[in-house]
């Protein structure tokens, strides 16, 4: 399965010089937030891709108009051609009151309600944030602080591909769109992204009752 991530920066070959080459042999567009919904429902009309996305902090006119037929996958385990794939959108809390914004308890707490589908589907190929995971480029300031949370996740459960925002190029010294931790490939789709993972059907781990 060819994936095209895409997170902050709308692309300008698949916007203002629109250039349809880029969509060729994608199979599963997936948006790590902040970015204007107009561009992901631009994109609707010249795939048949499903468009997948995460809130980014700046996310907040999603809730009145929503990009047009695309997915949301906050707070879900999301299954596409046997790859499962887990949405947890946002960033660390730097201001009080705001959307999309969480402190590590409450990002703790938020994967804690997934555990049941996770459990039911053998695990997840794909994590899907807007914030980097604490420590593997992530930022100085609060805002941009990385997850604990997304460490034991990838520590846990292994999955193929840990993708997030959030941090630009010009934030960051040591900018890197990819990295390696442990078993997961960290990928920082600022702007536009391609990866490739096999399509795998699973077998969903089935609660016997007693009795």
């Amino acid at each position: 399965m060819k994936i095209l991530v895409l997170a902050d920066e709308a692309d300008p070959r698949l916007w203002e010089h629109f250039d349809k080459r880029r969509l060729e042999g994608i199979d599963l567009i997936i948006s790590c937030g902040d970015l204007p919904a107009s561009y992901l429902s631009f994109l609707t009309c010249f795939t048949h891709a499903p468009i997948l996305y995460v809130h980014g902090n700046h996310d907040v006119n999603y809730a009145q108009k929503p990009p047009e037929g695309c997915i949301c996958i906050e707070d879900k385990l999301y299954v596409h051609n046997g790859v499962r794939i887990v949405g947890l959108g946002g960033c660390m809390r730097y201001r009080r009151n705001q959307p999309h914004q969480y402190t590590e308890y409450e990002m703790a707490c938020r994967a804690c309600r997934l555990t049941v589908p996770i459990l039911l589907h053998g695990g997840f190929d794909i994590l899907v944030a807007h914030a980097p995971a604490y420590g593997i480029g992530d930022g100085q300031d609060i805002a941009h602080h990385g997850f604990k949370t997304f460490i034991r996740m990838m520590d846990h459960h292994h999955p193929r591909y840990f993708l997030h925002g959030h941090v630009h190029q010009s934030y960051v010294h040591d900018f890197r769109a990819e990295r390696v931790y442990r078993d997961t490939i960290v990928v920082n789709a600022c702007g536009s992204h391609i990866i490739e993972i096999p399509d795998r059907p699973h077998k969903r781990l089935l609660l016997r009752k007693k009795g």
